[in-house]
């Protein structure tokens, strides 16, 4: 017998189900401490899940418009179902007094990208100006601002508002709030119902309460992706206990989320073994990306050799598949958690859970507390995604190769060197 499911969180604070899937080259890699002259001139210039299925939110007419009279922005949108970018000049809010304006340095370039700004879901609000694995630097703050001053480098994820009054925000957990505003395509109640507009843009306006700080000594480029996939995979194995030394750890999927998970696994003390259908894969898992060991899923001797070995898995497959062969390698009481969104049900028998007290969680980004100590933590062990550099007037060919998955395994945006910055 089985069951079809789709992720659910038990919780009185339970948001209205957002959308999130966790996928000119060769441009120079920028560490934190670099920026002090950058940041003098932006200061200068200046002186601010497929499963689940998303809700249609409606922006008030001004919303859509936005707010006039804060900073030029200079961004790519896109302005149908077509998904092509182009140029695309707006005004960004007015910097109130708990805002942060932020030149955009880097953007990276996430699977919902392409699912926004095709519709895949129903709810773009052309014109979409996606991004959101966004890294800059501080060009100015309102006066309200404690936590961060111009120059900062700091970085904006999955999104830039929420409540603040609910029990999810109340413990920490603003990804789930029900109010939570998406940094792009996201309707913003709190300031007037304005479309918010994502990092493929060269200045951004956000609450200091939804920023991060990016420690020194992490390149730039490579951080980008991890205020997106790098926080989906770590707030759930530290949820989980999927952190411990020793514990064994299987990752279902090497794409943009998996290899971060792979490093992020190591970097725990974990053994780690990457789950995936394609044996072509072998090599980069076991020497390029450090894992313990490799097995292919369609494999049945392999899939049997390894049952009940793992005590956690993070599934990050986003097209269907079947996961109880998968829950047979989880040791009793193991836990498997889906951060994937595949848009077809997945069937979970009970077979595969109740005899070993097994557990299947999902998990949403994580909160900006999650961002912050996942930041800290790659920059003690040096972890960074693997990317591809590119420049703004290559995105629409990057956003075709993504949609066949021919990246290894981020593109991120060169925002500031495409674009430049009017903040």
């Amino acid at each position: 017998m089985s069951h079809h499911f789709r992720i659910r969180t038990h919780s009185s604070c339970l948001p209205l189900p957002v959308p999130f899937v966790s996928g000119a080259l060769g441009a120079r890699s920028f560490k934190a401490s670099e920026h002090s002259q950058l940041a003098a001139a932006s200061v200068a210039a200046a002186s601010p899940l497929r499963a689940l299925r998303p809700h249609r939110t409606r922006a008030t007419k001004a919303g859509q418009e936005m707010e006039q009279g804060g900073a030029a922005a200079l961004g790519w949108a896109a302005r149908d179902a077509t998904g092509v970018l182009s140029p695309y000049n707006f005004s960004r809010r007015v910097q109130r007094d708990d805002d942060v304006t932020i030149k955009v340095l880097y953007c990276g370039i996430c699977h919902t990208d392409l699912h926004i700004i095709k519709n895949d879901w129903g709810n773009a609000m052309y014109p979409v100006v996606p991004g959101h694995e966004i890294v800059g630097v501080v060009a100015s703050v309102g006066g309200g601002v404690s936590k961060f001053k111009a120059g900062d480098t700091v970085g904006v994820g999955y999104f830039v508002g929420s409540c603040r009054s609910c029990e999810c925000c109340g413990k920490g957990d603003e990804n789930y709030c029900a109010g939570v505003v998406l940094t792009s395509n996201g309707v913003d109640h709190g300031h007037g119902g304005a479309v918010t507009r994502g990092g493929f843009s060269d200045v951004i306006v956000v609450s200091e309460h939804y920023v991060v700080r990016v420690p020194e000594g992490l390149p730039l480029d490579r951080t980008a992706p991890l205020l997106c996939a790098g926080v989906t995979v770590y707030s759930p194995m530290m949820r989980h206990g999927l952190n411990e030394a020793g514990k064994h750890l299987g990752v279902v999927g090497l794409g943009g989320l998996g290899h971060v998970a792979v490093k992020f696994g190591k970097a725990f003390g974990m053994k780690v073994t990457v789950i995936s259908t394609s044996p072509s894969k072998r090599q980069e898992a076991l020497d390029h990306l450090g894992a313990d060991e490799f097995l292919v899923s369609r494999d049945p001797e392999q899939m049997k050799a390894a049952t009940g070995t793992m005590d956690g898995i993070i599934d990050t497959v986003s097209a269907w598949h079947p996961i109880a062969p998968l829950l047979a390698l989880l040791k009793p009481l193991g836990q498997m958690v889906v951060v994937g969104a595949p848009s077809k049900p997945l069937e979970l028998p009970v077979y595969a859970i109740v005899p070993g007290g097994k557990g299947v969680a999902g998990n949403s980004v994580g909160s900006v507390g999650d961002c912050q100590a996942m930041l800290e933590f790659a920059g003690q062990h040096g972890i960074g995604a693997e990317v591809e550099v590119i420049k703004m007037d290559y995105v629409n060919t990057a956003l075709e190769r993504l949609e066949k998955n021919d990246v290894r395994y981020r593109f991120v945006i060169d925002v500031a060197g495409s674009l430049g910055s009017t903040a």
